[in-house]
């Protein structure tokens, strides 16, 4: 039987490809000690305050939760200086860009977005249009400027979407470039900003510009820096009208409680998020020595992963993986030459380190 597609933009998607698990690698490979670097997850693990607040819902787990989140929504507003209005929460900022492109855009829109952007954003748009328009990245970077006109000259334009820091390359944008962008932009195009990463870039945070331009969404995540990825729970923060129509399209229940409670006792431990950015910051120079060491070439990085240039990505991401270290091809992204490493503790940069010397001699 033949299945025909709704949508024909689907066909030309491509699945996420997720990493291994432990098991599959063990079952494939025979590998008993794996380091796992290749999803940007914060290696320290999360807030003690965290696993306290997920053991006190305990009780509660034949309840369906808060369905509007709303004491996770209160300590947002409070942490970001926005009202609980103007929140709207997902299962993880990916379900929330898939809720924005199917509330906003229709199979006659574009949306636009950068190369060397994160991949999900081809999946949420070609989910909703066949009209998607990638602008060439300078520099791996956006290129604000190409961008703009990209938008400017697009008929049925809906949407652009940014990423700051940037998925996989960790370029940043300055805020004040950022922000003439959002000014030149026509106000009937909304510009979605995502933010997973901006904890280790704080001050390019654009939660404010949301107060001023009603077409700006920004989107933030628990599973980096937080260390809440098995949780899956993020955020999305705009003008309430916006909010208002995301929080009547989203699926009922779309987060948990337990999700609720990890994050609410998360966003209040900043003391925690300090010390692992301290962490992060001194691993990821320990990574870039070593990497000097090896006269291998990367792109300086604003997050906690990094983007290195191995020659032939593919072949050392196998080498690699058959020795236990596990690390993200780029040849997805146009970038074959490329793995990105994320910044994991002392004993894994090290033993990646050791393992790429090897590889590659």
């Amino acid at each position: 039987m033949t299945i025909q597609s709704v949508n024909h933009s689907i066909e030309q998607l491509k699945a996420y490809e997720m990493d291994k698990s432990n098991e599959e690698l063990t079952r494939e490979y025979g590998l008993g000690d794996i380091v796992k670097l290749a999803s940007n997850e914060n290696p320290t693990g999360c807030s003690p305050h965290v696993t306290l607040a997920i053991t006190s819902k305990l009780g509660e787990l034949s309840r369906y939760p808060d369905g509007a989140g709303q004491g996770l929504k209160q300590a947002l507003a409070d942490f970001l200086g926005c009202e609980t209005k103007q929140i709207v929460l997902g299962n993880g900022s990916n379900e929330l860009l898939n809720n924005i492109t199917a509330s906003f855009a229709d199979g006659d829109d574009v949306i636009v977005y950068s190369q060397y952007a994160f991949s999900d954003y081809e999946l949420a748009s070609l989910g909703i249009s066949e009209r998607t328009q990638q602008v060439a990245a300078k520099n791996f970077a956006h290129d604000l400027p190409a961008m703009l006109e990209t938008v400017n000259q697009t008929a049925n334009c809906k949407m652009v979407i940014i990423t700051n820091p940037n998925n996989p390359t960790g370029t940043v944008l300055a805020k004040d470039d950022l922000i003439k962008f959002i000014k030149k932009v026509p106000s009937e195009v909304l510009v979605v900003i995502d933010e997973a990463y901006i904890e280790f870039a704080p001050t390019l945070s654009c939660v404010d510009l949301t107060q001023e331009y009603d077409n700006v969404i920004v989107l933030r995540s628990f599973s980096k820096a937080y260390g809440l990825a098995a949780l899956r729970i993020g955020y999305a923060v705009s003008s309430a009208s916006i909010a208002e129509i995301l929080n009547y399209t989203r699926q009922s229940f779309n987060t948990s409680t337990l999700a609720h409670a990890a994050a609410t006792a998360a966003i209040k431990d900043q003391h925690f998020i300090n010390q692992y950015l301290a962490f992060n910051h001194e691993q990821k120079q320990a990574l870039y020595d070593g990497l000097d060491s090896l006269g291998v070439v990367y792109v300086k990085s604003a997050t906690n992963f990094v983007m290195v240039n191995v020659g032939d990505g593919m072949d050392i991401y196998q080498s690699l993986i058959e020795q236990g270290v596990v690390v993200r091809p780029m040849v997805g992204y146009g970038l074959p030459a490329w793995i990105r490493v994320s910044v994991g503790l002392p004993e894994e940069i090290n033993r990646f380190l050791d393992t790429l010397a090897q590889v590659l001699s």
